[in-house]
């Protein structure tokens, strides 16, 4: 395969599985790489800005993106009536600055970049369930037992289903993301990408 077409790199995993930490330690030690910023309809929470956080659109110019051929794929989630997707102005905008782009998208948007754009594909796995279970109680108290049972649900659902069409996996263990960052590394730079 071309390596100058290893531009981008998913990185994907069950809420909490140290995706957002895993991408950010990588763009501070590694000026040429970028976060693929992705398009949503809901609205900027407090501290959040357009552009940087998500590109934040109504949802005619969502749809009318998608029309475009802008958004080419896109999930909707109904419990929040919020639509997100793959922007593709945003991701190409950062390959022509000769950027290594990590995209954090479910498995549809895994294969869409797999497909276009020869993406390397990574799923963060935990060390264990139970592991898994106590991290995600104890960094969100606030949910209730219904949301946390139904988030445990989806989470184990993509672990079983989702997580064996990637490409790679990687083990996130609590106190381990130097370890997680140094594997992913090491997968990049096998399949070709350029970290500066």
């Amino acid at each position: 395969m071309d390596t100058e077409l290893k531009k981008v790199a998913v990185i994907a995993g069950p809420s909490g599985s140290g995706k957002n930490a895993l991408i950010d330690t990588i763009i501070r030690d590694h000026p040429s790489c970028a976060r693929l910023v992705t398009a949503t309809t809901r609205a900027p929470r407090p501290g959040e800005h357009d552009g940087m956080d998500y590109h934040f659109f109504s949802e005619e110019v969502f749809s009318a993106a998608m029309d475009r051929g802008d958004i080419p794929e896109h999930r909707f989630v109904p419990a929040l009536n919020t639509y997100y997707g793959i922007y593709l102005p945003d991701l190409e905008d950062k390959i022509q600055l000769n950027t290594t782009v990590f995209a954090q998208v479910d498995i549809i948007g895994a294969r869409l970049l797999k497909e276009r754009y020869a993406a390397t594909t990574i799923f963060m796995m935990p060390a264990s369930i139970v592991e898994f279970r106590n991290r995600l109680r104890s960094r969100n108290p606030e949910w209730s037992e219904g949301e946390f049972e139904e988030r445990m649900r989806i989470t184990e659902e993509e672990l079983r289903e989702h997580a064996p069409q990637y490409d790679y996996r990687v083990v996130n263990a609590d106190g381990g993301l130097g370890r997680a960052v140094s594997e992913v590394l090491e997968i990049l730079m096998r399949e070709g990408y350029i970290l500066d």
